[in-house]
């Protein structure tokens, strides 16, 4: 998949089928509208091309810096390009951007820039400066410069909408079952291993501790959970704590990652973690030896879950 930041930055000459939003989480109802566009553009011979913004439009025009994203840009990469999209463009979303008269987008975007043979698009999708124009006018438009439209009906919006929406509820209540079946895959965050206290090692869970760069990535609530993570190739599982770590009076917020069977040095390196299962929620306890004995019933826990091939589609 080709990745084109900035529309101006779009130089490819054959025609396109294309779809427009921001696809957080680029959920089940996502990869139905995303499976379409790549099948019609292989019949046709064009190419599939996703339109998506970054930052939020909300982020812009709301100034809701508080919202929270089930994918980071990266994530929601590498998620398109296996479901097979030709061409990703991501374009910096901004207030002049969202001037542009109807007319504008249409003509010198769609049509002259992305030359549309079609465009998949949302029954009550509105676009334009003010969101002047709804999908009767995206058919006029169609009509006028020879593209066709395909509108995806109510019910599937609905779907995408509430999936959304859902799998952030989902994700705030720690429910990764609910979460993982929305997402058709775990959910997963992703970040740089940083040293940490090197306290895990001195009770014989030595960890990794994850740092997440994007401030944005929504993050599951704290507690105990059931990961694997792919390491050189390799599928390694193990457990992950979210939290202050009440036990050793932690002051910040962390995410320690301890993998079974596994004794690499991991510092400065990158590592996706899939989340699998939440176990329990964080707890202090009064000595090191019972968060110790505590750690060793997760770690069964969690073995017993890849056991019972919970996790196994």
């Amino acid at each position: 998949m080709k990745i084109v930041k900035h529309i101006e930055n779009y130089q490819e000459q054959t025609p396109s089928i294309l779809t427009i939003g921001t696809f957080d989480g680029v959920h089940v109802g996502h990869q139905k509208i995303i499976a379409n566009l790549v099948q019609q553009a292989k019949e046709k011979n064009h190419l599939s091309v996703v339109l998506t913004f970054f930052p939020h439009p909300r982020m812009v025009l709301q100034k809701d810096i508080d919202i929270k994203l089930i994918d980071t840009l990266e994530e929601k990469q590498k998620i398109l390009a296996s479901l097979g999209v030709d061409v990703l463009v991501i374009h910096p979303f901004s207030k002049a951007f969202s001037r542009l008269t109807s007319l504008e987008f249409i003509r010198d975007l769609l049509v002259n820039t992305f030359k549309i043979s079609k465009v998949i698009i949302g029954y009550d999708h509105r676009f334009g400066r003010n969101r002047e124009a709804s999908i009767k006018d995206i058919h006029q438009y169609g009509a006028t410069y020879s593209f066709e439209v395909e509108e995806i009906p109510a019910q599937e919006i609905s779907s995408v909408n509430v999936s959304s929406t859902k799998i952030r509820n989902a994700l705030t209540q720690g429910d990764l079952k609910k979460v993982n079946v929305f997402l058709n895959r775990p959910y997963q965050v992703s970040g740089f291993v940083s040293a940490g206290a090197g306290l895990g090692r001195t009770i014989e869970f030595p960890t990794a501790n994850i740092k997440i760069k994007e401030t944005y990535k929504l993050c599951p609530p704290n507690g105990v959970y059931c990961i694997q993570s792919k390491i050189n190739d390799k599928s390694i599982q193990g457990m992950m704590n979210i939290g202050m770590r009440p036990t050793v009076d932690g002051k910040t917020k962390t995410i320690e990652v301890h993998f079974f069977e596994f004794n690499e040095n991991l510092y400065e390196q990158s590592l996706t973690i899939e989340i699998l299962h939440k176990i329990r929620e964080e707890q202090k306890f009064d000595s090191l030896d019972e968060l110790q004995n505590q750690l060793e019933k997760d770690k069964n826990k969690c073995i017993e879950l890849f056991d019972s091939e919970s996790f196994n589609h």
